[in-house]
């Protein structure tokens, strides 16, 4: 997860979390000499050698090591395509086995079609059932996903961090704006509906790991790499709302998003924003990273959770410290209040997350929960009595506060889950994932959607966290990842209730 403050980015990327070193072959090429073996008598000397160059020895044997990994990177994408070819072609001579032709009589490049007594919907159906549990993952990624794209639209690309954003949020009094939170030590507001950048936070020293907004108020609360927490006051004006593109126009430039340059900005970026840089109130009492802060109801107290182990309790107003919260046996991860009760939840990497209970001002309880194997990456609270909990370990679990013993659901994925979010009126819960995907599920743990992901849609890295939005009779669903960008997504409600 995010670091601890730093200069610039390649350092602070140098002490990331022992999770993102886990994480760091889907981010970028680790940046280490080479251990593997080389050709029998070869030397890294002898391979230089007679080459014309004025780089020194070990900078230019580096480069060559690096270069060696990008091979190797492409050797392992070309080897997997091989294998996925073999298994479509498989795949194809068991449909004309069963009596099903291949239109243009080449089963790698024509679109499947049955005979005149079956219509394309049979066929899918056919696909669906009979060749489930064998090709799964093959047969997901034949259908174009149609369905989902009229589910879950692409409303909005926000582009201008300079490094991978780590959450984001939405505000709760107008105007509402989007707000992300980087490690490139920013925070950003956005305009939702014209995606422009309003105002950019640069008070922070560190990678800036969380941003949650004031239930009344034009305030925010920054949690950050550099020990502290930040509160700041902002005002923005909205811009005039332009007419949305046309996102279901063909494309005729077929290059892959992620060949974008990594300098490379789509949009006004944050360079001739308002800027602020000075904090209202600073909170200082942690000895680690600050990974993320909530606000309790009411707006007069603040939680903020560290990598020291300790969840700290503040009076807004004084920033005096009123609890520091201890018991987990590692690192905290994440913490959330409950909309309209004096609750927070903390989640930890000791496979854990705890309740506090802050209703009665004389004492507080803690109720420790064990339902997970792995880092538990987030614990939210619904509108209703009920925790969601998200972890490395590939599941989602649904709890009940009136009895947590154990979940009412579990959700099993195929990817380790990140910060997790839940709509207030619906009730659908929005994982975000390692693997790029973001999926939606109801509580009872039943699969909605999946939003779109293509060369021209979605994150092209981990995606980190999920927020929703639903003001105004729409519902929004915004996500953001290490990509360096952040997505609004607008949901098809009523669609997505009738297709379950």
């Amino acid at each position: 997860m995010p670091v601890e403050g730093g200069s610039s980015s390649g350092s602070a990327s140098a002490a990331r979390h022992p999770k993102q070193k886990r994480k760091a072959h889907s981010l970028s090429i680790r940046r280490t000499n080479s251990t593997e073996e080389r050709p029998p008598g070869v030397q890294r000397g002898d391979m230089l050698e007679g080459q014309d160059s004025k780089l020194p020895l070990a900078l230019r044997s580096n480069l060559l090591d690096l270069f060696g990994q990008i091979e190797r990177e492409f050797e392992n994408l070309y080897i997997e395509n091989l294998e996925l070819r073999r298994e479509i072609d498989s795949l194809n001579e068991r449909l004309t086995g069963d009596g099903q032709t291949v239109e243009g009589g080449d089963p790698t490049k024509g679109a499947l079609k049955t005979k005149a007594s079956h219509s394309t919907s049979q066929l899918s159906q056919k696909l669906k059932t009979t060749y489930k549990a064998s090709t799964s993952k093959i047969v997901s990624s034949f259908k174009a996903t149609t369905g989902s794209r009229a589910l879950c639209q692409l409303l909005k690309e926000y582009m201008g961090h300079r490094d991978g954003i780590w959450d984001l949020s939405v505000t709760r009094t107008q105007p509402v704006v989007l707000g992300t939170a980087s490690a490139d030590h920013s925070a950003l507001l956005w305009s939702i509906e014209t995606g422009k950048c309003l105002l950019r936070y640069a008070g922070h020293a560190g990678s800036v790991n969380s941003i949650k907004f004031h239930p009344t108020e034009q305030m925010a609360l920054t949690a950050s790499g550099d020990q502290t927490a930040h509160i700041w006051r902002y005002m923005v004006q909205l811009p005039a709302p332009q007419p949305p593109p046309d996102v279901s126009a063909p494309c005729d430039d077929d290059q892959d998003s992620s060949d974008r340059e990594e300098g490379e900005v789509d949009g006004e970026g944050p360079c001739e924003v308002p800027t602020v840089r000075v904090a209202t109130a600073t909170l200082k009492s942690h000895q680690g990273v600050v990974i993320a802060g909530d606000w309790l109801v009411g707006g007069r107290q603040v939680v903020t959770a560290s990598w020291d182990r300790a969840a700290n309790l503040y009076e807004v107003e004084t920033s005096e410290l009123v609890h520091t919260l201890t018991g987990h046996d590692q690192e905290l991860t994440h913490c959330c209040t409950h909309p309209t009760q004096r609750l927070v939840v903390t989640s930890s990497r000791d496979t854990t997350f705890r309740l506090w209970d802050f209703r009665d001002p004389s004492i507080h309880s803690v109720n420790v929960f064990q339902g997970h194997t792995d880092t538990v990456t987030s614990a939210v609270f619904t509108v209703g009595d009920n925790v969601v909990s998200g972890s490395d370990d590939r599941t989602v679990k649904v709890w009940d506060l009136k009895n947590m013993r154990s979940p009412i659901t579990t959700i099993r994925t195929d990817s380790a889950v990140n910060r997790i979010s839940v709509s207030a009126n619906q009730r659908i819960i929005a994982l975000p994932h390692d693997n790029r995907q973001v999926r939606l599920f109801d509580m009872s743990g039943v699969r909605l959607a999946r939003l779109p992901r293509s060369n021209r849609m979605g994150h092209r890295r981990m995606v980190c966290c999920t927020a929703w939005n639903e003001e105004n009779q729409s519902c929004n669903l915004f996500t953001c990842g290490f990509d360096r960008q952040a997505i609004g997504w607008n949901i098809n409600i009523p669609a997505l209730l009738q297709e379950k």
